[in-house]
């Protein structure tokens, strides 16, 4: 799966907002090349919320593990707790199984973020490709019913 086909399925969902940092658009370097994925109906998020799914290209400052670079990307995307368990049969925050970010096309706890709720898997392949577009979705809905209660005045 290309990262063009999982950002094409992210813009079709109902108030998502997909910023792609480039040079000149006013991002760091870093993030040149990236992808970062938002519910956001009415523009640009602020630049307090949290995106819900990122493409990652290259390695960032503590965040080596997947080896990423030239040919080699990681999608990232933050699910419910049940969703977390149900993939990886343990609890965001009590992760012990041996795991190896760096595996192409297998779904992982992020290396760094994992027990913060997020997953990923480098170059979605014909394994997880269906697994990614389904969490992304979910992690859309969720968003949008964060933003609702939001706007209702309820908890986050």
């Amino acid at each position: 799966m290309s990262r063009e086909r999982i950002i094409a399925h992210v813009r079709g969902f109902d108030g998502s907002h997909v910023v792609l940092p480039e040079a000149g658009g006013g991002f760091p370097e870093l993030v040149w090349g990236d992808a970062f994925f938002s519910y956001s109906p009415d523009g640009p998020p602020p630049p307090t919320l949290q995106p819900y799914g990122t493409i990652v290209t290259k390695d960032y400052p503590g965040d080596a593990a997947s080896a990423l670079g030239p040919g080699r990307w990681r999608v990232n995307v933050h699910v419910e707790r049940a969703v977390f368990r149900e993939l990886t049969g343990e609890e965001p925050r009590d992760l012990r199984l041996p795991r190896d970010p760096a595996a192409a096309d297998t779904l992982v706890p992020h290396p760094v973020y994992g027990q913060l709720g997020w997953v990923c898997v480098v170059n979605p392949g014909a394994r997880t490709a269906g697994t990614v577009l389904r969490l992304l979705r979910g992690a859309h809905e969720a968003a949008r019913a964060r933003a609702s209660r939001r706007r209702a005045g309820g908890a986050p």
